[in-house]
């Protein structure tokens, strides 16, 4: 199997991971019904896209007679990982600061979610002293 931290999802291929995650392994067919209900695709695109994903190793897949049960072969929290590293160096030059500010500017922060994030931060000084 390929290396999958070197590769990165398209948006496609993360609504498929995303349902694979959600939901465990399913045939092209679902994943296919699922997308459809939120956008028009075209099945053979879904099967494609799939196939593609499974020559990268995003996914593996079992034969079960004709069909192929597919499921993720990345974790969530790697393809997280990989998407934000990528979004933080491209976006806000490689700077956590930058996002944080930037996400706390933008969007109502409870005051449960400040407290967290304090506790967070107390939590990362106390692992470098």
């Amino acid at each position: 199997m390929k290396e999958q931290k070197s590769y990165s999802p398209t948006s496609s291929e993360l609504e498929i991971l995303q349902i694979l995650w959600k939901r465990g392994p399913c045939y092209v067919k679902e994943i296919h019904e699922l997308l459809s209900e939120s956008k028009e695709v075209v099945y053979t695109t879904t099967l494609k896209t799939m196939q593609v994903m499974h020559e990268r190793g995003l996914l593996s897949r079992e034969a079960q007679g004709r069909r192929h049960l597919y499921q993720a072969a990345i974790a969530e929290d790697d393809a997280q990982n990989v998407l934000l590293d990528k979004f933080v160096q491209k976006t806000f030059e490689g700077s956590a600061l930058k996002l944080v500010m930037k996400a706390l500017g933008n969007y109502k922060t409870s005051q449960g979610d400040l407290d967290e994030l304090k506790k967070y931060i107390e939590s990362i000084e106390k692992d470098k002293s």
